[in-house]
């Protein structure tokens, strides 16, 4: 794979040498293909060749036409990681960038020493991804979200473990055989090639026959019905004169052009303004809908989480925390991280903690803590049943959900509760707090022992 240098690129990162400036161009960069995947770059006119399309690649051919796929034609796919363990060193996660891409700290596979030669590892990690549904993967950055797409796509490979797509290993099953359709977060355009051509870039690397011709010719205009005139007018146009949305629109376009049994989309629109992201949230999960496919979308954004999932998988160092949909996670969190993560009023702390002793009437003595989200908080002037004395030390508010966020110091901890504009509360004041639902964390372990009030829709752990 061959790219222009630009300033950007002045301190090269491992894995990447300099070609010096020569008679034929500028000077260039010249990526390794450590993966032993092609990373397609430069795209000649191609040859048939042995049953199949040949170009010009720095790694082996691309798959034969006819070799076979672990999907049928119909249908769609279920995926189980059954035991998965991966190590990478810090040196290592330049290797698996995305195609078109110079290897970069990858902040979402970032080993979690941070330092020179340290390691990230994904230890004994099962996930069960059910047909037709969308499972979004949730986790702070670093906590391996992006590893673990790259492990379900095959783009790498795992230690020990297995991968399996409706019940078939798939570990040595090249990535182009998998029925995979993929949108990475920089999108990875052929940026030599119209939009047109970036759309069917997926029948380049097959034989060219009446046929085939016909099937490129039929899916294509079954996505441009599906994308409309959002995607039409862009196809006569290059990536380079394409905006974030104009680009991810035409990446989207290009995997629902494969007919994949199996999204996997890496945060595509992280790099769109809040206008943009709003809106293809939206069309997003219609088109989800429309196909009723299998997809693994990865984000560290609750709020798309909340949209777009069907399951919910909470992610922390390289393990599933818990899974589940939005509101048994957070209504039931396993442990303190998940209840402290997942938060759904932006701008709002998600948890507060504080020791059982501070209770009126402790329900549970001994080495926990209560944990409370601020929307479960009454605060009154009065003392009520169970009430919890503290006093107002400030507050914010929060005018897109009409609220108020008041922050309350009980005894050495601080609260805070959610409330009406309306509550006339200064710092300084007295006030009873009383829990209309709380959670009982072990101190130690952090698991979460039981919460006040229990129901049976409660649902705990992966």
């Amino acid at each position: 794979m061959i790219l222009p240098l630009n300033p950007e690129l002045r301190s090269r990162p491992p894995g990447v040498r300099v070609k010096p400036r020569g008679r034929h161009g500028p000077t260039r960069l010249v990526l390794g293909d450590p993966v032993g995947y092609p990373h397609p770059a430069e795209i000649r006119k191609p040859r048939v060749a042995q049953g199949h399309i040949s170009t010009r690649f720095s790694g082996p051919a691309p798959p034969a036409a006819d070799s076979p796929t672990v999907v049928g034609s119909y249908g769609m796919a279920r995926v189980d990681l059954i035991n998965v363990c991966k190590t990478l060193k810090d040196r290592e996660r330049g290797a698996f960038a995305s195609p078109f891409v110079p290897p970069m700290r990858d902040l979402v596979s970032m080993p979690m020493g941070g330092g020179q030669g340290s390691a990230f590892s994904i230890q004994n990690l099962s996930l069960t991804i059910p047909d037709g549904k969308t499972m979004v993967i949730l986790g702070p950055s670093g906590c391996g979200k992006t590893t673990l797409l790259k492990i379900i796509a095959g783009l790498i490979q795992p230690d020990s473990g297995d991968v399996r797509y409706d019940g078939v290993d798939v570990k040595h099953v090249r990535p182009g055989d998998r029925r995979i359709g993929m949108v990475f977060q920089n999108y990875a355009l052929y940026p030599h090639l119209i939009s047109r051509a970036n759309v069917l870039s997926y029948f380049l690397f097959r034989k060219k026959t009446p046929e085939m011709t016909a099937m490129a010719q039929a899916k294509y205009q079954r996505t441009s019905e599906l994308m409309g005139v959002e995607l039409a007018y862009l196809l006569d146009r290059k990536p380079t004169t394409l905006s974030g949305g104009e680009k991810q629109r035409v990446a989207l376009g290009r995997c629902i052009t494969r007919d994949p049994a199996l999204f996997l989309l890496d945060e595509p629109f992280s790099n769109l303004d809040q206008a943009l992201r709003e809106k293809y949230r939206v069309n997003l999960k219609i088109l989800l809908r429309q196909f009723d496919i299998t997809t693994v979308y990865v984000t560290h954004d609750h709020y798309e989480a909340l949209i777009l999932a069907d399951l919910l998988a909470i992610m922390d160092r390289g393990s599933i925390e818990q899974v589940g949909t939005y509101d048994e996670i957070y209504t039931r969190p396993k442990n303190v991280f998940v209840a402290g993560f997942l938060n759904r009023h932006v701008g709002t702390p998600p948890l507060s903690l504080l020791d059982a002793q501070c209770m009126a009437h402790p329900q549970r003595p001994g080495n926990v803590h209560v944990g409370v989200r601020p929307e479960d908080v009454a605060v009154s002037r009065r003392e009520g049943q169970d009430a919890i004395r503290g006093t107002v030390a400030g507050k914010v508010s929060l005018p897109m959900i009409n609220a108020t966020i008041f922050r309350i110091h009980v005894a050495e901890h601080e609260v805070y509760a959610e409330a009406a504009d309306e509550e006339d509360l200064r710092a300084g004041d007295h006030v009873w707090l009383t829990f209309k639902q709380y959670h009982l964390f072990d101190k130690e372990s952090g698991l979460r022992l039981r919460s006040f009030p229990e129901t049976s829709t409660a649902r705990v752990g992966p």
